[in-house]
């Protein structure tokens, strides 16, 4: 009985990784050795930046909300202690798109809650 070789299965595994290192540069795109190295450190990056995003707009929304706090004579720390205490439930995702998308109701809502 002949050996099995690996040629058909290793061609599609190359081809594989191959495809998604599609627009690499120079030999990232091209030898199956260093596109594997560029495609599995991409995969790392993509994995780890997932979570970094959520900590990225978090920072983001807190900085929108105290710069809109401090316009209306208060700080991020005092207005979202205020909100707590008067039990509003907004988290500050909504908090950072009202502060930036409707100023009007964000003053209101600080007047409400400091009242």
């Amino acid at each position: 009985m002949p050996r099995v070789k690996g040629g058909i299965t290793q061609k599609k595994r190359h081809q594989k990784v191959l495809k998604r290192a599609e627009g690499y540069r120079n030999a990232q795109s091209r030898t199956f050795k260093k596109a594997n190295e560029a495609v599995n450190r991409a995969l790392n990056y993509a994995f780890r930046d997932r979570k970094a995003k959520k900590r990225d707009f978090r920072g983001l929304w807190i900085q929108r909300i105290n710069a809109a706090a401090r316009v209306e004579g208060t700080t991020y720390s005092r207005l979202i202690a205020a909100l707590k205490k008067a039990e509003v439930e907004l988290d500050r995702k909504v908090l950072a798109d009202i502060a930036v998308s409707d100023p009007k109701a964000f003053s209101e809502l600080v007047k409400t809650v400091q009242a």
